[in-house]
């Protein structure tokens, strides 16, 4: 019998793996095989409506010319948004990261602003940019004014994508950087000395020392950022509405689908149709993060 800490015996560590997969398979694997089932059906939601079995009829609407150009300008806005904001997001937090891992004056004080807009609400940080993107009288409408340009910002197609974007990486940055911290302090400081007796310079040692020895806190980062920019849809909604073609995302079709309709789709409100948007989904996300795992798994062996 093992004595080893926290399990002397057994049993508690039966149990609380048990209770472990009790609840995932309660709170995930459930809710996931129900979304499965419904995407098969006509269910929209509405009271004393009878729900049938449609076979694959969802999915070949999702995939058909009637809704073919809808879908796919979501499937490329998905992929820019979650592309762009991840990579983006990593360069940054990385650089941050290393500059408030040395001794600089106020740098407890400096964690803690990088991290700030972690912690806002998604509708607070949508009132934020909205009133500094105000194209009336916002901050940033009156510095492009002095260049005499007067663009409407959210209401701009060419835009709006990029600001979007811009703002996703704002509020989520600090815990690429938190993250990035945590592996930066457990790095031994012996490498650095050797590296300062062979007569390394800064960018030698951030290259050859620093990046190899974060190479699973940037496997963690990335998968972290490339699934919530797949799956966000909250600030696109907030800041550009639902039906704007130029932020229209995988993720905001289906919460349109589901809970708010819309036209453009021309099925309003069906949640069968929600669903299937949402197994079509789930595979783009789970084949995406697989390879990009698989991906830095290797990069990692080599270094």
């Amino acid at each position: 019998m093992s004595t080893s800490f926290p399990f002397p015996r057994r049993s508690p560590m039966r149990l609380t793996f048990a209770l472990g997969a009790l609840v995932i398979g309660v709170f995930a694997l459930v809710p996931a095989i129900g979304v499965l089932v419904l995407s098969f059906t006509d269910i929209r939601g509405l009271p004393y409506l009878p729900v049938h079995w449609v076979g694959i009829e969802n999915y070949t609407s999702f995939f058909s010319a009637a809704h073919f150009d809808y879908n796919l300008n979501a499937i490329k806005n998905t992929l820019v948004y979650a592309i762009v904001s991840t990579v983006v997001q990593i360069a940054l937090a990385l650089g941050i990261a290393v500059l408030l891992n040395t001794k600089l004056r106020g740098r407890t004080f400096a964690r803690a602003i990088v991290f700030m807009p972690t912690v806002l609400g998604v509708t607070v940080i949508g009132l934020i940019w909205s009133l500094i993107f105000n194209p009336n009288s916002g901050p940033a409408a009156t510095v492009w004014g002095w260049f005499g340009v007067s663009p409407a910002f959210f209401g701009d197609q060419h835009m709006a994508l990029g600001l979007v974007i811009f703002v996703q990486i704002w509020s989520s940055l600090g815990i690429s950087i938190v993250i990035f911290l945590a592996g930066l302090q457990g790095i031994p400081t012996d490498l650095y000395e050797s590296a300062d007796i062979d007569g390394a310079s800064s960018w030698q040692k951030l290259r050859l020392v620093t990046v190899p020895m974060l190479a699973p806190s940037v496997t963690a980062t990335v998968l972290l950022g490339i699934v919530s920019s797949l799956q966000s849809y909250q600030l696109a909604y907030v800041l550009t509405g639902p039906n704007n073609s130029a932020t229209q995302l995988l993720s905001l079709a289906i919460f349109s689908q589901g809970f708010g309709g819309s036209a453009s789709t021309g099925t309003s409100q069906s949640q069968g149709y929600a669903s299937a948007i949402s197994i079509v989904q789930f595979v783009i996300v789970g084949v995406i993060s697989l390879a990009v795992l698989a991906y830095l798994r290797r990069r990692e062996a080599k270094l």
